[in-house]
């Protein structure tokens, strides 16, 4: 790890479902079929039924496109479809995690994983629609926990009237 001969490695690497397009891909699809309709009508119209058909091809590449990745050290999230961004949070930023199973994804055993950094381009990141959430939310906890130790890091919680609770400082 830091200043060893170990090297970083991957545990864990998904992607979020396409169940997130779902009602962007009901709305095209009404769009596209009332185009389709009106085409019958109005010729010029017929045109535009590419339109809601390339929107949704777009938004399953932007979904497609996002992808997050824990290794031992950070968690990297990269999205774009044409330009690519890779943004990423080193663990030991890493505060809190919550994980939310809201009922539309719960039937298909995903869930979104929440977490509160102290990083400063990422205060809040959430990991949407993922599979196996409980079992990378305890291997981000895990690796958290390493870093957090060997870097010395703790929690310091500021109150309203400037009491000090908890023990997270920076060592």
């Amino acid at each position: 790890m830091n200043g060893t001969c170990m090297s970083e490695e991957v545990l864990w690497k998904g992607s979020p479902s396409q169940l997130l397009n779902v009602g962007k891909h009901a709305i095209a699809l009404v769009v596209a079929i009332g185009v389709a309709i009106g085409g019958m009508f109005i010729t010029p119209l017929w045109f535009a039924l590419p339109l809601p058909l390339l929107w949704m091809l777009w938004n399953f590449l932007v979904v497609r496109c996002r992808v997050y990745e824990l290794t031992n050290e950070r968690l990297r999230l990269y999205e774009g479809v044409l330009n690519q961004k890779i943004d990423e949070i080193e663990l030991y930023r890493v505060k809190d995690t919550t994980m939310e199973r809201p009922f539309w994804l719960r039937i298909f055993g995903l869930a979104i994983l929440t977490l509160d950094t102290s990083d400063r381009s990422h205060p809040k990141v959430a990991i949407e629609a993922i599979a196996n959430a409980m079992e990378v939310r305890e291997k981000l906890r895990k690796q958290v926990e390493y870093w957090r130790d060997r870097k010395r890091v703790r929690e310091v919680d500021f109150e309203e009237g400037g009491d000090l609770e908890g023990d997270d400082l920076l060592g």
